[in-house]
């Protein structure tokens, strides 16, 4: 499963997130894997793509961020898999 991964920086904290991410990388659990992400430095949002094959992965993922950051978490699919998808109900 594909998942859209919006983080929200607590304030003042982005320093403490790159001290962490530099330190211990990304903490990700077997089976996740990381697409990409882009950030808004002007607000502190960080957006990912994370691939995973449930949701309790990424749950367990944000566990070690958590104090740190604020998440939304968004099951996605492609829009390939979503036009096929539609084109097979039809």
């Amino acid at each position: 499963m594909l998942f859209m991964v919006l983080e929200l920086f607590k304030s003042g904290k982005a320093d403490e997130v790159g001290a962490r991410f530099k330190s211990r990388g990304r903490m990700m659990p077997d089976g996740v894997k990381y697409h990409g992400s882009w950030l808004e430095p002007a607000s502190g949002k960080c957006f990912q793509v994370m691939e995973s094959p449930s949701r309790a992965q990424i749950d367990e993922w944000i566990g070690h961020w958590s104090d740190l950051v604020d998440f939304e978490v968004i099951p996605v699919v492609t829009s390939a898999e979503y036009w096929k998808t539609k084109e097979s109900t039809a």
